[in-house]
């Protein structure tokens, strides 16, 4: 079925197309004054310089054509020609009764008509190295982003996209080399088997990076040795590559238990090393065609295009040493997709740092027509940084870059801590009050950076992020565990939902409307590639529907057909609230 806001729009085009006015002028938008309709359409505004008439004029034409429909109980004007529409509370209660009865159970939200193949690259993690505070951002939106399409019917893959193959590789194996030299995967005359046993732990390796990249950066012989064991491992030199293999699968393990700690899944685990086979085809296919050139004994494609108002370096294909870069492999992920998926967009949840670099990648994926720009969406769907309360980027309080791991558990500890100042759950067992806990903490720390729109930086502050009062995870999550104890309540006694009766305050009113804004809200926010408008959303309505618990006293009241309209309005409340919090990656416990 159509959304509210579709339904209206559609009465009101058919009635500017029946005065002779142009389709496009009877779009219907939520009003942003409630004082004055909960709808408005401001076409008659565009209309007038076309149509060279008085926009009062032809607005009043409509609304006296529209106030004829039963469907409003208001239909009035205001400043120069907006048309402000108050719907009658039959009609209200009739959406919110249709949502409550979609057999589908999606709440009157429908699936795409035209389902596109999507892929979301959003993860980004480095093998060798364990996650950090910086992971964060790209983890939760792409999966918010991948949920919301999802939920929308499109196919959509989710790509971790591994950092596996680039100079870190060789830092970490020359430095192995070092502390190791007689391993037999140093030995150039060796070519296996080789032990299936990785030889070094992912603790052992989050010591090994930092000191080997810290070496290269301070000794040049130490840098060019790591260059010159990147080449080798990328032309696959046997026992670098085993060994390699070894560094890959102990972070595999590790990155899915952290993900799993925050709700992130992932339907592929692919990364650069992935598409190695194709990229010397691939940059000898750009030679052929003119598309990349030498430049200084490297081979570059440039992307300036004459309309540029700066100069844009060019694409690094392959380095003067025969390595490649993240460009060349994320320029041959595209190629590997467009041929393994044939998806309509691919969708990149990466640093706004990282801009440059997706232009130059996109514009040369078009350019060699690796993509089609009229059959695929290439888009950077870029954030902010997490910053501390000094404004800089979040660290630890020794100056360090924190492990998104500890930030988890710090965010867990502090909402095992509010749990227990409220009381909540004092009688559970330990387990479920360890796994309430979980889930208030992961909520906290996602609702805190999601209700921020992704190209704004913000400032992490756990006490408040963790407060069940205000904008914040837990006070969503407790208002939708409250609801569903209402309704248990009531099951208890024998009272059931009914049908959703017209409303009997504005209080409720307010509470059906919001309801119904939620088929276009979650197209919305998909289209914008922006999951802090279903935190504005979710937010409001928790609002709305506590200030609606407070003036009605639900197991209190004595008309049985009253009663269970409003533990219908509860219910589709909650329902509502609990698919908002699931495409935000959201868990609701239970009970509090």
């Amino acid at each position: 079925m159509n959304s509210l806001k579709q339904q209206l729009t559609e009465i009101v085009t058919a009635v500017f197309v029946a005065q002779d006015y142009d389709v496009q002028y009877g779009e219907v938008d939520v009003s942003q004054r409630k004082d004055l309709g909960d709808f408005q359409c401001n076409g008659a505004l565009a209309a007038a310089r076309p149509y060279k008439k008085n926009p009062r004029q032809i607005a009043q034409g409509v609304a006296d054509a529209l106030a004829e429909n039963p469907l409003f109980s208001e239909v009035t004007l205001a400043g120069p020609g907006f048309i402000n529409l108050r719907l009658a509370d039959d009609f209200v209660a009739q959406v919110a009764q249709g949502m409550k009865q979609d057999a589908s159970g999606r709440l009157g939200v429908n699936t795409a008509v035209s389902p596109q193949t999507v892929i979301v690259d959003y993860g980004g993690p480095n093998v060798a190295k364990p996650l950090h505070v910086g992971h964060l951002r790209a983890a939760i939106i792409g999966e918010s982003i991948k949920r919301t399409a999802r939920f929308l019917g499109h196919n959509v893959l989710g790509d971790v996209h591994l950092g596996d193959w680039g100079l870190q590789m060789g830092q970490i194996i020359t430095e192995l080399e070092r502390r190791n030299p007689d391993w037999l995967y140093f030995d150039p005359a060796y070519t296996g088997p080789y032990p299936e046993e990785s030889p070094i732990t992912i603790q052992e390796l989050e010591e090994i990076y930092p000191t080997a990249s810290a070496r290269c950066k301070s000794d040049p012989e130490a840098m060019e040795q790591a260059r010159q064991a990147t080449t080798e491992l990328q032309n696959k030199r046997p026992g670098y590559y085993a060994l390699w293999r070894h560094f890959v699968n102990v972070s595999i393990v590790d990155l899915k238990q952290n993900y799993d700690k925050l709700g992130v899944h992932f339907d592929l685990w692919l990364g650069e090393s992935d598409v190695q086979d194709i990229i010397p085809d691939m940059v000898a296919d750009l030679r052929a065609r003119g598309i990349a050139e030498e430049s200084d004994g490297a081979i570059i494609v440039p992307i300036e295009e004459d309309e540029d108002k700066k100069e844009l370096p060019p694409l690094m294909l392959v380095m003067s040493s025969g390595a490649v870069g993240y460009g060349t492999t994320d320029l041959a992920t595209i190629l590997q997709r467009v041929r393994d998926y044939d998806p309509d967009a691919i969708l990149y949840a990466v640093d706004g740092r990282q801009q440059l670099h997706f232009k130059q990648v996109f514009r040369a994926a078009y350019k060699a027509g690796i993509a089609d720009e009229q059959k695929v969406s290439l888009e950077h769907n870029y954030f902010g940084t997490v910053n501390g309360t000094d404004g800089k980027p979040f660290k630890t309080r020794a100056g360090g870059v924190m492990k998104l791991e500890d930030l988890i558990d710090m965010m867990i500890t502090e909402a095992y801590r509010r749990l227990e100042e409220l009381g909540a759950g004092e009688e559970y067992p330990e387990v479920e009050k360890a796994d309430i806990a979980h889930k208030v903490g992961v909520a906290a720390l996602k609702f805190a950076d999601l209700m921020n729109h992704r190209t704004g930086d913000y400032v992490f502050d756990a006490e408040r992020f963790s407060s069940f009062e205000g904008r914040t995870g837990p006070y969503l999550l407790y208002t939708a565990v409250r609801t569903r104890s209402i309704l248990r309540k009531a099951a208890d006694v024998g009272l059931a939902p009914g049908d959703i009766l017209p409303p009997a305050s504005d209080t409720e009113r307010d509470l059906h409307l919001k309801l119904a804004e939620l088929p276009d809200l979650v197209q919305y926010a998909f289209d914008t590639r922006a999951p802090n408008h279903l935190c504005d959303y979710g937010y409001t309505l928790a609002t709305q529907f506590n200030r609606f618990y407070r003036e009605h006293h639900i197991l209190n009241e004595s008309d049985p057909s009253r009663q269970a309209s409003w533990l219908a309005d509860s219910l589709l409340t909650v329902q509502t609230l609990e698919l908002v919090l699931d495409l935000l990656g959201i868990d609701v416990p239970d009970r509090m």
